[in-house]
């Protein structure tokens, strides 16, 4: 019986338990697992049932964390249907609040125009959240809105994102003989 044991934001909990316990009750339906969540502590604490697939159970921990960090639990839940997403976390802590805020402006972009065009131009999901940036796609999705994710941070205009978006994607669609 596999265990494991992730920590979440205290703001965060309630979104995991969801109304009525209906978001945990569900994770738990759909992946075999048990979950334990510590409100005061932030600790949820998951245990595969006896002969499910353990494999869910790792997901599950992806699947909270993911929620953790701002995800709705409706794209939380995509990793547990499909294995080949992946969930990644770009960590922001060591910027100074000042960089920090004007970095999360930069990837939101005004009314979150520039975070809805990397979800759609790499195809993946966004969440900025406290000192982090996360996102949930395929492996070659992820790597393409992480490199745009860098070249923000490192001041790139966007208009030089938004044209290296485009590029792979016409790249990505000409190798799928679109």
């Amino acid at each position: 019986m596999m265990t494991q044991h992730v920590k979440i934001p205290q703001d965060r909990i309630g979104v995991l338990i969801g109304h009525n316990g209906f978001v945990k009750g569900d994770i738990e339906k759909k992946s075999d697992s048990t979950i334990t969540v510590d409100s005061t502590e932030g600790e949820v604490h998951i245990e595969g049932i006896e002969g499910g697939d353990p494999v869910k159970t790792l997901r599950v921990a992806e699947v909270v964390k993911a929620i953790g960090r701002g995800f709705s639990p409706e794209n939380a839940f995509k990793l547990l249907d499909d294995d080949f997403l992946l969930f990644e976390v770009i960590s922001l802590s060591h910027l100074s609040p000042k960089t920090l805020n004007r970095v999360k402006g930069r990837v939101i972009g005004r009314n979150g125009k520039t975070r809805w065009t990397i979800e759609n131009l790499a195809d993946v999901k966004i969440s900025v959240y406290g000192k982090t940036i996360s996102l949930i796609g395929y492996a070659h999705e992820v790597r393409t809105a992480h490199e745009a994710i860098a070249m923000l941070i490192h001041g790139s205009p966007h208009s030089s994102v938004y044209s290296f978006l485009e590029r792979k994607r016409r790249a990505d669609e000409e190798q799928a003989g679109w």
